[in-house]
Order: structure tokens, then sequence, then C-alpha cells
């Protein structure tokens, strides 16, 4: 069975309709129909081809790798590709040259970790002087952002030590996230965060989090890095309480 027939079968089984996983991946109707008829030519290169298939497959609930392994086979390994090139996806790309990019993700990933503990770091040291000056008694009252509607994707105050905290950063390839209040099922967030892009929720109440490309982010709670052991779509739960899960 080739790649297109094969998402393709996944998706009847997970009884979805391409508009459906068109809207979760944010990949067009057209590419999708081209991709389940083996047709990569609208993807814009072999780098975006893979992204889809990864995108795709993790909505239906397949195993990317095959799928990858299979397009390596067929269409050659993933190669070079220059950072300004990344920024461009309109102009279609053509990948040959062979490389290893794993040095270059291990750094990505450690900055992305860091930025994430420095900036969970200083909303905690912000959260802990606001009450000690509220215990003193002083009359020195800090300053607070006026209150606004906030996106799904950022925090609607200041985090306290009974909010969880989850931030995942993509790395080199997007990755689809399901973002559900663990009590009722209600939705919170749903769509792919980029490649290279970060996305922060503060919640007061425990969530599950779906990770269609779990090997593509790096996933902090806390300012904690949870590790994920697998590259298949996976569904972790957070409570409130610190560090737990």
């Amino acid at each position: 069975m080739s790649i297109g027939e094969s998402l393709a079968e996944a998706r009847r089984q997970a009884g979805l309709t391409v508009t459906q996983v068109s809207q979760q991946t944010r990949i067009r109707e057209a590419i999708i129909r081209g991709i389940e008829q083996d047709d990569f030519t609208a993807c814009g290169g072999d780098f975006y081809a893979r992204g889809h298939i990864r995108s795709i497959a993790g909505v239906v609930g397949t195993d990317p790798v095959p799928l990858i392994s299979e397009y390596d086979a067929e269409h050659g390994p993933l190669g070079g590709l220059r950072a300004a090139d990344v920024f461009e996806p309109s102009t279609p790309i053509k990948i040959r040259e062979r490389r290893s990019p794993s040095l270059r993700t291990i750094v990505v990933l450690v900055l992305l970790a860091i930025i994430g503990y420095s900036t969970y770091h200083l909303v905690s040291t912000h959260g802990a002087k606001h009450l000690t000056a509220a215990a003193t008694a002083t009359t020195h009252t800090p300053a607070r952002p006026t209150p606004s509607p906030r996106p799904s994707h950022t925090p609607s105050s200041t985090p306290t030590l009974s909010d969880v905290v989850i931030n995942v950063a993509a790395g080199p390839e997007d990755c689809w996230v399901l973002l559900t209040n663990a009590s009722d099922g209600s939705q919170i967030y749903m769509g792919t965060i980029s490649a290279g892009s970060t996305m922060t929720w503060t919640e007061q109440e425990a969530v599950n989090i779906r990770l269609g490309n779990p090997a593509a982010v790096v996933l902090t709670v806390n300012g904690k890095r949870q590790p994920i052991n697998t590259v298949l779509p996976v569904t972790l739960s957070f409570s409130p309480s610190p560090g737990s899960r």
C-alpha cells in the first residue's frame, strides 16, 4: 500500500473527512487530496512534503515513521536547508544535499528549554514579590496589567502556585496540539504550532494535552521539561499542583 493509500485508509477508519483533516492540520484540502493520490508536487518541496505527511498521520492516528521512510526511499533523504528558505514557503524547495541535522536540532531544543525556564522563573519571582507585599500590608501596590481578552494560547493572568503552566516549543517541524479540560472534556485549544514557534497556556484546572508529533516539540510544565519517549501521537494529563501530572 502506497503512502497516499495508507493515509487515506487511516483517515476513513478514523471517520474523518478531508475537510476535517484540513481544519486540524491547516493544510489545504487540495494538497491533502494530492498526497492521498501520491502526488506531492503541490507540497512545495521534500521538506514540506515530509512535514505534511507527519501532520496528517498525527491527526488520523497512524504511525508517520514508516511513511516518512517510504517517502525517503522514493524521493531521497532530507538534505541541506538554508535558514532563509524556511521563511519563504512560497518558493518550491528541492533538497538533495545530505547532512545530519542532529547538532542543530539539539542546540535549538536547548535554547527553547532555557527560554521557557527563564520565562517561568521570572513570572514566579514576580508573583512571590506580590504575595510578600500583600502580607506585610504596605501601602505600595504593584502595578498590574489591564486585563484584556486572551487568545487561547496565552496566559489570562500571572501564574500562581495553584495554576498549571504548559509551554510547547516546536523544533524544526510543525506539531498539531489539542488541549482540553480534563473534568468535562471542553476544548481549550486545537491547532498546529509552526516549526520554531512557542505557545503557552496557564490553567487553573487539570488538563489533557494531545500531541500529534511529540518528537518535534519540547514540552515544559511549571518550568520542568517533560520527557516524551515516543514518536507516535500521545495524550498527557497535568493537574494544577506544582510538578504533578
